[in-house]
C-alpha cells in the first residue's frame, strides 16, 4: 500500500527565496506543523488532518506534468512525515529534491538541497546543522541577527547563509540586515521576491 501524505497545496512556480531564487520549481506543501511561529503566513497548514491525503504516485505524477525538475517539499513542517518514499519516487523520474525545514524533526528522505530555517519557537535538532546546504534566518526583530550568528559555527563551512526580513517587518528590518551583511559578508540577503512580483 502506498504511503499517503496530507497535501495542503501543490503548484508550479518560480522559487522566490534563498539560493535558488528565480528558478522554476514544483512546490509540494504538506500539512502538519508543531513549531507555531506567530508570524507564519500559512497557519492553515498546521493541522495535518485538515488536508486531503494523496499517494506518492499521485504527487509525483502531478509534479511530472511540468518541465522543471526541481521539487520543493515544504509545509508546515514537512519532516513531521517520513519523506523517504516521496524523495525516492521523485528522484526516479529525474527530480532534484529540495526541502524547506525548521529542523525540529529527524531528517528523512534523500535530498539534493536542504534549506534549514530554524525558529525560536521550537529548538532545532543538532543533527540538522551539519547536513544543511542553506541556512535561512527570518529576521523579525534586531535580536534575530544575534541569534542567527549563534548557528553559524555548527554548520558545514560550505553552507550558504541568508538573512530574510519577515514580510510585515521588511521596511523596518532591511536597513539592519544590510548593515549586518556589510559587517559579516559571509551572509547574503534573501527577499520574498514572489511577493514583490505577485507570483504565487
Amino acid at each position: 500500500m502506498s504511503t499517503l501524505f496530507p497535501v495542503m497545496e501543490a503548484f508550479y512556480t518560480v522559487q522566490g527565496e534563498g539560493l535558488f531564487t528565480g528558478q522554476a520549481a514544483h512546490f509540494i506543501r504538506l500539512g502538519g506543523c508543531d513549531v507555531g511561529c506567530t508570524w507564519c503566513d500559512v497557519k492553515e497548514s498546521w493541522d495535518a488532518d485538515a488536508h486531503p491525503k494523496f499517494s506518492v504516485e499521485a504527487i509525483v505524477e502531478e509534479a511530472a506534468k511540468n518541465p522543471a525538475r526541481i521539487a520543493v517539499i515544504t509545509g508546515g513542517e514537512p519532516l513531521m512525515h517520513d519523506l523517504a518514499p516521496l524523495t525516492s519516487a521523485l528522484r526516479e523520474v529525474g527530480f532534484r529534491t529540495h526541502i524547506e525545514t525548521s529542523g525540529t524533526h529527524p531528517v528523512t528522505g534523500d535530498w539534493h538541497h536542504i534549506c534549514f530555517s530554524p525558529k525560536k519557537f521550537k529548538t532545532p535538532l543538532q543533527e540538522v546543522f551539519p547536513v544543511a546546504h542553506e541556512l535561512k534566518v527570518i529576521v523579525y526583530n534586531k535580536h534575530d541577527l544575534i541569534w542567527a550568528e549563534e548557528h553559524v559555527h555548527r554548520l558545514d563551512p560550505n553552507c550558504a547563509l541568508f538573512l530574510q526580513p519577515e514580510w510585515s517587518k521588511r521596511d523596518e528590518m532591511m536597513p539592519l540586515i544590510v548593515e549586518h551583511v556589510k559587517a559579516h559578508p559571509r551572509w547574503r540577503i534573501s527577499l520574498q521576491t514572489h511577493k514583490y512580483l505577485n507570483i504565487p
